[in-house]
């Protein structure tokens, strides 16, 4: 039996074999590639792979990346599973020890963002709460947690990065961004950060300014990781995306799984523009208003004084300086993230290759 079929139970790839068994807690299984390369399906969407021995150097990282945490941003699952195609068949050699996670399977099937609850509010211990008991989505977040835990315990003392891939609900000014979560004393990525996102042509960054319940965020806070949410596109159904759009992150993570070199930078891709969090928006409560019409873009921009939301006893209006509002999104419950409003960070923040 070749690994694909001992792996995925004769379903030909990762992502049907996920779909097949979104609903299934499936039992740990192993194989190992004629190179050497062990794989272990942990369970459901879970694949961790180690390279072997004779094949580390000194430079050697361990990669966290994972999809579909919103079942219904696709691209990215796709551009996953293909790589993990390619793997299987022989076309390439993994160089470093790499976690995939494909987050949210019943909500893949689905075609939702999810089921029950936002998965993506669940991390850095919020699944724990006590109105997510029982919820499919909180065992979920904390199986997650725990993979991620297991993989940078593993491999203690290599440098460890989480990419997290995502597609956006709305349509966006800047098509691709990356979201840097905050922790306490780092202020901007490193520089081989940054090449890494131009790299996957993504050409805008946006720091974070306090803590939060996503999945990236957890990786940063609680593993060290340097960690990203990168948003790469629009949200599009299986099978209608353009993959071409998604050449950048697919060439950008196959040179990183092989420890390719990286290439020249080069225009357009070769300056990365920096945005910072001024105001996060909440869902206050019944008398919330938000002046935000549903279909405009990510990174539209609001002049000085703009009324942006109020509720009766507060009113926010943007300050001295234009602000662009980021993920608006009013229909979400009481006391969880309507939107963010960012500014361009300092000239000294933006970072060139």
């Amino acid at each position: 039996m070749n690994a694909s079929n001992h792996l995925f139970d004769f379903h030909g790839d990762w992502l049907t074999h996920t779909l097949a068994n979104a609903d299934s807690e499936l039992p740990e299984t192993k194989t190992e590639l004629p190179d050497g390369t062990r794989i272990s399906r942990k369970g459901t969407g879970v694949l961790w792979l180690t390279p072997p021995a004779e094949r580390a150097n000194p430079n050697q990282e361990a990669l966290i990346v994972s999809a579909g945490i919103h079942g219904n941003e696709t691209a990215p699952i796709e551009v996953l599973n293909a790589l993990v195609s390619e793997l299987l068949a022989g076309e390439w050699e993994l160089d470093c020890p790499l976690l995939l996670i494909l987050g949210n399977p019943p909500a893949m099937v689905a075609g939702e963002r999810f089921m029950d609850v936002n998965l993506n509010r669940l991390f850095n211990g919020a699944h724990r709460e006590s109105h997510y008991d029982g919820l499919p989505e909180a065992r979920r977040a904390r199986f997650l947690e725990e993979m991620c835990r297991q993989f940078a315990m593993a491999h203690h003392g290599l440098a460890l990065s989480h990419y997290d891939l995502h597609t956006a609900i709305r349509p966006s000014k800047r098509e691709r961004f990356a979201l840097y979560p905050y922790s306490e004393g780092r202020s901007v990525p490193p520089a081989d950060q940054c090449a890494f996102l131009l790299e996957a042509e993504v050409e805008t960054l946006l720091l974070q300014h306090k803590e939060s319940t996503v999945f990236s965020a957890f990786s940063a806070s609680f593993l060290g990781a340097e960690s990203f949410t990168i948003e790469l596109g629009k949200v599009r159904p299986f099978g209608h995306n353009d993959l071409r759009r998604f050449r950048g992150i697919e060439q950008a993570l196959r040179r990183r799984f092989g420890g390719l070199p990286a290439p020249e930078a080069g225009p357009p891709f070769d300056h990365l523009t920096v945005f910072e969090v001024v105001h996060e928006i909440l869902n206050t409560g019944p008398s919330f208003q938000f002046h935000v019409p549903d279909d405009v873009a990510n990174f539209t921009e609001y002049q000085p004084g703009t009324v942006i939301w109020e509720d009766g006893q507060t009113r926010y209006q943007v300050g001295t300086a234009p602000e662009a509002i980021v993920f608006p999104n009013p229909a979400v419950p009481v006391g969880q993230r309507v939107g963010l409003l960012v500014r361009p960070a300092a000239p000294g923040y933006n970072w060139k290759s």
